[in-house]
C-alpha cells in the first residue's frame, strides 16, 4: 500500500504540475490577447488558433490558460481562508469550557449545512460578483469542516496522558499547542486541505458556471462551459477542454491527497 500511495503522489503531482505550469506561464505569455475577438466565431482547431476559438472570436487556448490561473488561485486562496479560519477556530472549541464547546459545535453543524451556493450569493449580493466574492464563500464555507475536524483531533490529543503530564509540570496552554497539539494534527489536517482544494476548485467552477464567479474577461473554466453549451455539437472543443482541464486538476489533487494519507504515520490515517 505504500509503494501504491507514492506511485499516486507521483501521478498526482505530475498532473497538478501540468496545470500550475500552464498557470504559470500565462503570467508571462499568452498567445493571443484575451480579448481579441478576430479570429473569427468558432474556428476549428489547427493552423493560428491550436484549439480554435469561441463564438466570439477569442483564442480558446489563451482562455484556458487564463482559467488555469483562475483555478489556483481560488482554489489555493479558499483553502487559506477556509483553513486559517477552520483551525482557529478547533482549536477554541478544543479549549473551550463544555457549554461553549457545544455553542461552537452547534455552529459549525449549522454552516456546514448551509449550501455553499447560497453563501455564495449572499457574498455576491454584498460584494458584487468577482474572484473575491468567489474565494471568501468557498472559503467560509470550508472552513466549518475544518474546524469541526480540528475540534475533534484536538479534544482526541489532549484526552492523551502526556498532555496531563506536560499540565502537571507547568507547561502553559500555548506551549502546549506548538509543541504536542498541533505536531500530531497537522498530518490530517495536510491530508484534509488538499481534499478539500480538489473541491474548492469544482466549487469556483460551479460558481462560475452560474455567473457568480469572476466577470469577464476573466476566463474561468465553469464560464467557458456555461458559454459553450449552446455551441457544444458544433464545436465541442470548447466544452470539452475545460472539462478535461477540470477533472485533470481534481484528480490530480485527490491523488497528491491519498499519496499523502498513505505516507503519513499510521496513528494519523
Amino acid at each position: 500500500m505504500r509503494g501504491l500511495g507514492s506511485k499516486g503522489l507521483a501521478a498526482g503531482c505530475v498532473l497538478v504540475g501540468v496545470v500550475l505550469g500552464v498557470a504559470v506561464v500565462s503570467l508571462v505569455w499568452l498567445p493571443y490577447d484575451p480579448a481579441d475577438t478576430s479570429g473569427g466565431r468558432l474556428v476549428p482547431p489547427g493552423g493560428e488558433h491550436l484549439l480554435g476559438t469561441d463564438k466570439l472570436g477569442r483564442d480558446l487556448l489563451t482562455q484556458l490558460m487564463i482559467g488555469a490561473r483562475i483555478a489556483l488561485v481560488a482554489g489555493g486562496g479558499s483553502v487559506l481562508l477556509g483553513g486559517v479560519l477552520g483551525v482557529l477556530a478547533g482549536l477554541a472549541a478544543g479549549f473551550a469550557t463544555r457549554w461553549l464547546d457545544d455553542a461552537l459545535a452547534a455552529a459549525l453543524d449549522a454552516l456546514i449545512a448551509f449550501p455553499t451556493l447560497l453563501l455564495a450569493m449572499l457574498v455576491v449580493a454584498v460584494r458584487q460578483a468577482s474572484l473575491g466574492s468567489a474565494v471568501l464563500a468557498i472559503g467560509l464555507a470550508m472552513s466549518a469542516v475544518v474546524a469541526r475536524l480540528t475540534r475533534i483531533l484536538v479534544k482526541r490529543v489532549l484526552a492523551q496522558d502526556y498532555i496531563t503530564a506536560a499540565r502537571t509540570s507547568g507547561s502553559s496552554w500555548p506551549r502546549i499547542i506548538a509543541e504536542h497539539v498541533l505536531p500530531n494534527i497537522w498530518p490530517t489536517l495536510l491530508v484534509n486541505l488538499a481534499l478539500q482544494l480538489g473541491l474548492a476548485v469544482l466549487a469556483e467552477a460551479s460558481l462560475s458556471y452560474l455567473g457568480l464567479g469572476p466577470p469577464p474577461p476573466n476566463a474561468s473554466w465553469g464560464r467557458l462551459l456555461h458559454e459553450a453549451q449552446a455551441t457544444v455539437l458544433t464545436a465541442p472543443v470548447g466544452a470539452i477542454a475545460p472539462g478535461v482541464l477540470l477533472v485533470v486538476l481534481v484528480v490530480g489533487v485527490n491523488l497528491v491527497a491519498d499519496g499523502l494519507r498513505d505516507l503519513a504515520p499510521g496513528r494519523s490515517r
